[in-house]
């Protein structure tokens, strides 16, 4: 059963996150031992009861695991760790940061965009969608992977920290480098879960506007992350965006 059948999409209504089924092939390969384990147990309640109640989410429920539908762990280059979904109606589609086309760009993207021109002369794209970058190997992930509308944080301490943070895991025991960028203090709580000795860890400031001028601005997270991949001969990340 693949991730957007719909007998899957179905059960996940019923009773979301009730097998590891519909993880992709590869991720669920490495993090089944979380539902053999039963610590998504109390997760599992959780979001069955918000659906049950007919509470309304960010993102679509077919949404949570796009961030992995979309890059495998093989192909991951690049982490860029957010915090959870964006609560506003219509925008979050299950990659961190992200809008889809048509959706007016958050502030917070836009900073993202800002500092993209200002590090590597890329021209401010007119749509907030990332999954080109995904689609590259850069994992777009939430700690949080959903969210109350309207109610920011609504889903935190509920349990999908602890799925999360086994990606973050996997990611990191692999011998393969790679790059992990943390924005903000509830992102860089999870360096513990990354080897610093075979990853480049970039830190800065949430791009948030309450936040971005206490060193966001001039961090050079794009530049940066690619002269580390090419100097292992990786293939850097391309960060223009399609019109």
């Amino acid at each position: 059963m693949k991730p957007n059948d719909p007998i899957c999409a179905l059960m996940n209504i019923a009773k979301p996150l009730s097998s590891p089924e519909c993880l992709p092939p590869l991720w669920r390969d490495e993090l089944s031992y979380l539902w053999r384990e039963g610590t998504l147990k109390a997760l599992q309640d959780f979001l069955a009861a918000e659906t049950i109640g007919k509470v309304a989410l960010a993102p679509s429920i077919d949404d949570w695991f796009e961030a992995i539908n979309r890059t495998s762990p093989n192909n991951t280059k690049v982490v860029i760790l957010g915090q959870d979904p964006y609560h506003g109606y219509g925008q979050a589609h299950g990659l961190s940061f992200s809008v889809r086309r048509g959706i007016k760009i958050p502030p917070s993207l836009a900073n993202i965009f800002k500092e993209l021109h200002s590090d590597l002369g890329i021209s401010t794209p007119l749509h907030g969608d990332l999954s080109n970058w995904a689609d590259q190997g850069v994992l777009l992930l939430n700690s949080i992977l959903s969210v109350r509308l309207g109610e920011p944080l609504s889903h935190a301490d509920q349990g999908w920290e602890i799925l999360t943070d086994a990606i973050l895991r996997l990611l990191s025991h692999s011998s393969a480098p790679r790059v992990f960028i943390l924005w903000g203090s509830r992102a860089q709580k999870k360096i513990k879960f990354i080897n610093a000795h075979n990853h480049l860890i970039l830190c800065a400031p949430h791009p948030s506007p309450l936040s971005v001028y206490r060193g966001f601005w001039g961090s050079k997270p794009f530049s940066k992350a690619n002269a580390f991949l090419c100097a292992r001969g990786i293939d850097p990340i391309d960060w223009s965006l399609k019109p």
